[in-house]
């Protein structure tokens, strides 16, 4: 099997615990990365390579010390608070244990598999509680909860029966509780989405602030809403009023991507054949 990833010749150094490390970074070329489809939740598949088999580039995105497990997006990785360090390091051994419940023999010294890179999320996901306003972080925890969630989805393809597919529900659900909280704080001006800057959700393309509109809507028609038939029609009517305001705005720039206006459209219609039979 050819190289897939190599170490990176920058030093890291965790700024909880001083561990020194370095971080493992996917190749680029060579026909590692074939693109497949795209995803109604913005995931972008990639098909087997006969030379690398399957690669999966969310696996090494979240930077994780492989000492105390602290972990963040790479960008944020340095920029812990100061007076945030002892709260991290004083959370270690049940981060630690809660990871260990689900994967019993992950090591973050070892080369990432689907498995430490589910874990990798789940503790960014952890970690961010840490991080003030400043950083944007409840869409962060957004992401990294979708991104698990998709591992958790490859994981249950290759080893059925091990309870992934439920997982990943649950990381979906928790992706659409923070897509949702972080919509509401952009429009508070409790936290900025434009602090950000890649808001993803997935490695191959940003979709920005359209993106994640879109995504709180598609993860609330398929995740949420689980109260009363009222309350969820009442969700799903103020979704579909964003969705076509999105449409709106679409319509009339070429900045927008284009495969994001045809979800959006399919979202907008989907949620109008629901509405329409729940009246019946």
């Amino acid at each position: 099997m050819e190289k897939l990833t190599f170490q990176s010749k920058e030093e890291y150094v965790c700024p909880v615990c001083d561990t020194v490390f370095y971080r493992e970074e996917l190749l680029s070329g060579g026909g590692r990365l074939i693109a497949g489809q795209l995803t109604d939740e913005l995931h972008r598949l990639y098909q087997p390579s006969a030379k690398y088999g399957d690669v999966y580039p969310l696996v090494y995105q979240a930077t994780v010390c492989p000492q105390c497990w602290f972990a963040s997006m790479d960008k944020d990785f340095n920029l812990l608070p100061k007076n945030a360090c002892f709260a991290v390091s004083e959370d270690e051994d049940d981060r630690k244990d809660a990871v260990s419940l689900i994967f019993p023999n992950v090591n973050f010294y070892e080369n990432r598999d689907l498995i430490s890179g589910a874990a990798s999320y789940y503790l960014v996901l952890r970690c961010y509680d840490f991080y003030g306003p400043k950083f944007a972080p409840t869409i962060k925890q957004g992401i990294a909860s979708l991104r698990a969630a998709w591992l958790f989805e490859e994981l249950h393809q290759k080893q059925p029966g091990k309870n992934y597919d439920w997982l990943a529900t649950l990381f979906k659900k928790k992706a659409q509780f923070f897509y949702d909280k972080a919509v509401a704080y952009e429009q508070s001006g409790e936290e900025s989405l434009s602090i950000a800057r890649n808001l993803g959700p997935d490695t191959d393309k940003n979709y920005g602030y359209e993106g994640v509109l879109y995504l709180s809507g598609i993860l609330k028609m398929k995740y949420g809403c689980a109260g009363s038939s009222e309350q969820r029609n009442e969700s799903l009517e103020a979704t579909k009023r964003t969705i076509a305001k999105m449409f709106g705005l679409g319509k009339s720039s070429k900045n927008k991507p284009g495969p994001l206006l045809e979800l959006a459209k399919a979202l907008y219609e989907k949620i109008g054949r629901e509405l329409n039979e729940t009246d019946d």
